[in-house]
Formats: structure tokens, C-alpha cells, sequence
């Protein structure tokens, strides 16, 4: 018997009732969207398998080493407390955790790379849309009712990146971070964290996108500029609401205690002017021993945030160099940038989101398997996102890591301004030893994956700007 060869045309595998095939000719998005997968893919295989070399190595690189010994001789450190002698004590450490995350990146982007494409082959999204039609019928609803299928739909999506996830969370939380003693989360707090999370999505994610669900069935020649005033609301209430009313739920947060740090971090906040409201430590050492800080508010109104753990790996004058830091963002508007910058962004998308679903919409749907009378609007933008956006977005976040790590530059020549060049680079060092930071980082995968700059890099422009002389902030 003769065997029938599987053809590019026969896919997806699910295809809805009454599905015909897009018109001849018709831009193939479904083989394009897998394409530029698969390239995406080898790029950064290929731009892991370069950092992998690089965590071979047995030796800190000589610029490491003379660059910490630069950094030593302004701290006048002995040869056996040096921040050299800890970075090569700490190498071998800090190459082992990064082969175990080089591992496990590997394995997860390959296995989740496979599932993504043989999601798209296997017709997953006309198949959860039926599924979601099912669900909504057997619940009394209106098949017609494509609101309320769009929401089961978003909802079924959810679970299914949830249980597509969960695997590759668990291993990295408690097999990676563990070995390495970061971890410390315990089941049951990964597992509440999960379901507020889900139930949060629920609760905000619901509202929101039957809004944008709204918009979409009614918005006109001027539908893309109607979702970015939505989402740019939502974005707005999203920096009110998130540090006060949702971290909360997951962290507990404290007024930083009087005392000589309170006092020099508030000292530091007059100086330039910050209008400083509150001063939080946060129990982050109950889920990990990584660090962090953080500022938030508007207007006249702001508060700064530090990880315990943080409060335990530098001494305070460096803390307060790390602020310095921090505060230099402020100064120099980098938060309201990236803000406006994600922004235009957004509406340029849904710019082009508007032309494709005129241009392009019956042949799109097709392409994914959707019969000719099936073109509801949230399957409109998801199938517009993932076959058409792709290169969009990864040349958007090769740019968005330029500007961040140009921010980070000026931020510390900010700190420099303030004084506090030694202090910084010392705070630097020991929260890169503490956590284990990439201490042989490639330079093409660091470009790539790296929002802030390697450390030796961060340190090298630190020194220059000390030994330039530049203006001090009074």
C-alpha cells in the first residue's frame, strides 16, 4: 500500500470544521513563525554554547585580577582579605553554578523550544479555542459569545503554560539554586505562590482583557491607539498598585530600624533632593539568598526597598554607595524613559496590529488551522504576536540592554559624582562574589542576554570617571 508523505500544507495537524486552506499564494505565516523559532533558537544555543566555553575555564581571566587589584589598593586590603584573594577563592564556585545554569538553560530552552513547536504543528490554538467554545456551552453559555470564550480561552492558555513550566521551575529552584545554597523556598511556599499567582492573573487578568476584548469589537480605523490608552492605564495603575497592594501578599515588608543606616541613607536622600517617604527592608533571604534594592512612587512621594539580604553582604557605607546608585536613576530620569520608551513601542505593535488584521486577517487564521468564520478578536492579536512579531522583538531587546546598560553607566558615574567611587566598586565586587555572579562572561552573550554591564567593564568606567575628575554633587 502506497504510504502518504506529509506535506507542509497539512499542518496544523488540528484544524477546525469548515477550515479551508489560505488563498493561493498567500504568505505562509505558520512555516515563517517556525522559522524564525528555529533561528532564534540556534542563535542563542549558539550563544550559549560560547558562554559554556567560557565556564570551562580554571582561572579567573587577568583582566579580572588586575582590575580588583586596582580596587584593592583604594581599600588598602591585605593580601589574605583582598577582594582578589576572594574572587580567586570564589572562582571555581562561581564557574560550577554557572555550568549547572548553562546546563539547565540548555536542556529547558531545547525542551520547551520542541513543546512550542509542536504546539504550532499540532493546531494547539484552534484546539484550546474549540475546548474553550466547549466549556462555555456545557456551562450554559452561548457558543457565539466570543468574550466569554476568549476568557476560557486565556484561561486554558494559562494552565497550560503553567504545567508546560512547572517542571523546569521546580528543577531550578530546588536542585540548582539548592546545591548552590541560594534556595530557600520550601514547597509549601512555592506552592502558595503559585496559586496566588494564578488566582491574581485571574482577578486582574479577567477585567482587563475582557476591556481590551471590547475595544477590539468596536475600535474602528482607530482601534490601535484606543488599546494603547488602555494598557497605558493599566500600565499606570500597575506601578500604584503592585508595591503596595500586590508584593505584599507574597513578601513582608518593615520600616528600616533607627539607626546609623536609617540615618545616612536619609542624609543621602537630602542631599540631593529625593523626596524620600519611606525606608522598607524586605524578608527576601525566606526565598532566596540572592539580593536586591529598589525604589518606587511618584511625585513626592517615594520609598526605597532593600532585600535583608542585602543589609548582610556589604557594610553600610557601601549600601549607601549602592543607593547612590539607585538614586542616580532618579536623577536622571532613566525610569520615566524606559517608561516612555516601552511606550512607543506598544503603540507602534499595535500600529502594525491594526494594518494586519486588515491586510492579512483571513489568511492568518487560516494559516493556524481556524475555519474562514472564526476570527475573534483575542485570537487576531495572539496569532499577529506570535507570527509577525517575533524579529521585532528580539531586535527591540538587543536595544532595550544597550540602554539599560547605558543607564547603569551613568547611574554609577552619578555615585562617583557623589563621592562614593571606592565604596561602589568595593559594594559591587562583594555582591557579585556573594551571588555568584559570571566572572568569564562571553562578550557576545553577555551583549545578548545581559541588561547590566559585566563587572569588570562597570568597574574599569568607574575608575575613569574618578580619574577624570568630574564635578562632585554638592
Amino acid at each position: 500500500m502506497h504510504k502518504r508523505t506529509m506535506y507542509a500544507q497539512d499542518f496544523p495537524l488540528y484544524k477546525q470544521a469548515g477550515w479551508t486552506p489560505p488563498a493561493q499564494g498567500a504568505f505562509p505565516f505558520l512555516a515563517f513563525s517556525l522559522v524564525l523559532s528555529n533561528v532564534v533558537y540556534l542563535l542563542e544555543t549558539y550563544l550559549d554554547l560560547r558562554q559554556r566555553k567560557r565556564l570551562q575555564a580554571t582561572e579567573p581571566p587577568p583582566l579580572l585580577l588586575s582590575t580588583l587589584e586596582q580596587v584593592d589598593g583604594g581599600a588598602a586590603a591585605d593580601a589574605t582579605t583582598s577582594l582578589r584573594a576572594k574572587a580567586v577563592a570564589k572562582f571555581n564556585t562561581s564557574q560550577e553554578y554557572g555550568r549547572a545554569k548553562s546546563a539547565f538553560g540548555l536542556f529547558s530552552a531545547t525542551a520547551r523550544h520542541l513543546i512550542e513547536m509542536a504546539l504550532l504543528l499540532a493546531g494547539a490554538h484552534p484546539y484550546l479555542w474549540d475546548a474553550a467554545t466547549r466549556v462555555v456551552v456545557r456551562c450554559g453559555g452561548d457558543a457565539a459569545h466570543t468574550t466569554k470564550v476568549s476568557l476560557v480561552f486565556a484561561g486554558l492558555s494559562v494552565l497550560l503554560g503553567e504545567l508546560e513550566s512547572l517542571p523546569f521551575s521546580l528543577y531550578f529552584t530546588f536542585v540548582v539554586e539548592a546545591r548552590h545554597n541560594f534556595n530557600k523556598t520550601t514547597p509549601a511556599l512555592f506552592l502558595a505562590d503559585k496559586l496566588k499567582s494564578l488566582a491574581l492573573t485571574a482577578a486582574i487578568g479577567a477585567p482587563v482583557l475582557s476591556a481590551l476584548i471590547w475595544i477590539m469589537d468596536r475600535g474602528g480605523d482607530l482601534l490601535f491607539l484606543y488599546l494603547w490608552a488602555c494598557l497605558f492605564l493599566v500600565a499606570l495603575a500597575g506601578l500604584t498598585i503592585y508595591p503596595t497592594l500586590i508584593a505584599p501578599l507574597f513578601n513582608a515588608y518593615a520600616p528600616l530600624p533607627d539607626g546609623e543606616l536609617r540615618a545616612a541613607i536619609e542624609a543621602l536622600a537630602r542631599r540631593v533632593r529625593f523626596p524620600l517617604t519611606e525606608l522598607y527592608v524586605v524578608d527576601g533571604s525566606r526565598r532566596s539568598a540572592h539580593s536586591n534594592a529598589y525604589m518606587y512612587g511618584f511625585g513626592r512621594n517615594k520609598r526605597i526597598v532593600m532585600f535583608d539580604t542585602l543589609l548582610k553582604q556589604v557594610e553600610q557605607p557601601e549600601l549607601v554607595a549602592i543607593l547612590g546608585h539607585e538614586l542616580g536613576h532618579w536623577e536622571m530620569g532613566h525610569t520615566l524613559r524606559n517608561f516612555a520608551v516601552t511606550q512607543v513601542y506598544l503603540l507602534a505593535m499595535l500600529f502594525g496590529y491594526g494594518i494586519a488584521t486588515v491586510a492579512v486577517g483571513a489568511d492568518l487564521f487560516a494559516s493556524f488551522g481556524f475555519a474562514s468564520d472564526q476570527r475573534p478578536a483575542l485570537l487576531s492579536l495572539i496569532l499577529y504576536l506570535t507570527a509577525l512579531m517575533t524579529p521585532a522583538d528580539h531586535v527591540i531587546h538587543l536595544a532595550m540592554n544597550y540602554w539599560s546598560r547605558h543607564c547603569e553607566f551613568q547611574a554609577d558615574e552619578y555615585a562617583v559624582k557623589l563621592g562614593y567611587a571606592q565604596a561602589l566598586q568595593t559594594g559591587l565586587c562583594k555582591l557579585s562574589l556573594e551571588n555568584l555572579g559570571n566572572m568569564n562572561p562571553d562578550p557576545l552573550y553577555s551583549a545578548y542576554h545581559y541588561s547590566h554591564p559585566p563587572l569588570v567593564e562597570r568597574l574599569s568606567a568607574i575608575m575613569q570617571a574618578e580619574g577624570r575628575g568630574i564635578k562632585k554633587v554638592d
